[in-house]
């Protein structure tokens, strides 16, 4: 599947763009692809005069599975960074921070579910608009690591970020809401004229003092030490590869591979940082 194909884009209404993850057969598994594609077409956004707001959305049955670990996640990523422990969470960091710092408002739309580095993905928006059905979780953390992007404790405070790291349980659409992690919830039908009437609303603003009205709010969160936090997280994801729990779960997960293929798997399915 070639770039383009990764991301389809529309435009849903007047000086708004939506860009629809593709990969439906996979669960709209983020790959080192469809990062690229997606970061290059948010930043031709940024200079198009024609556009003010993007909308982010999965095509078929959610909004992202997590990152595709069937696959190089290093392999030629969109930013670079220093080797070492560390560097899959660095470049990762790097990526969803550049959302953060377009100029111009990004909204995140998700439906079915939203797991790991999907919750990254959309928490990387602006805004988060969510089924009330939806299912949003971090499930990796009971066997593999943290975040890789620490956003729990900035985004939802110390009480919800330590219930989310300590279970990995999910939650629905509508508690995702209370807790803080996404603006509102709609019955999932009425999701997308939902987000698109919103989009309209911020495409009324003109995007040079859109982006000021934005960056405000980004400034201040890292006065309150927000940015800080979650980089900090890099340093425990990394630490998290050498426990000996998660190597042991992933020699069985690696086991598991090659009973179900017969043979040695092409890859060792692993953490970046494993």
């Amino acid at each position: 599947m070639t770039r383009e194909q990764l991301i389809l884009i529309d435009e849903p209404a007047e000086r708004v763009r939506r860009l629809t993850l593709n990969r439906p057969h996979k669960r709209n598994a983020i790959s080192t692809p469809m990062r690229a594609a997606l970061f290059d077409a948010l930043h031709r956004f940024d200079d198009d005069p024609d556009v003010r707001v993007t909308i982010v959305r999965g095509a078929g049955p959610c909004f992202s599975s997590g990152y595709d670990l069937s696959g190089g996640l290093m392999d030629e990523p969109p930013y670079p960074s220093a080797p070492g422990d560390g560097q899959w969470t660095r470049q990762a960091s790097d990526g969803w921070f550049s959302i953060w710092d377009l100029a111009k408002p990004v909204i995140a739309q998700v439906h079915g579910y939203a797991y790991a580095g999907g919750t990254e993905l959309a928490t990387a928006c602006d805004l988060v608009y969510v089924a009330d059905d939806a299912r949003i979780g971090y499930p990796v953390v009971r066997v593999a690591s943290p975040p890789d992007w620490q956003y729990h404790t900035p985004l939802m405070g110390m009480r919800h970020a330590m219930e989310a790291m300590l279970t990995g349980d999910s939650v629905s659409g509508a508690e995702a809401v209370r807790m803080g992690w996404a603006n509102r919830a709609y019955p999932p039908e009425e999701l997308e004229d939902a987000v698109v009437a919103v989009a309209e609303r911020i495409a009324g603003v003109a995007t040079d003092l859109a982006q000021i009205n934005k960056r405000m709010v980004h400034r201040a969160f890292d006065v309150l030490g927000g940015r800080a936090a979650i980089r900090s997280g890099q340093e425990f994801q990394a630490l998290a590869a050498h426990q000996a729990s998660v190597r042991a779960a992933m020699a069985d997960l690696l086991d598991s591979v090659k009973k179900a293929i017969g043979d040695t798997p092409p890859a060792t399915p692993r953490r970046p940082d494993g």
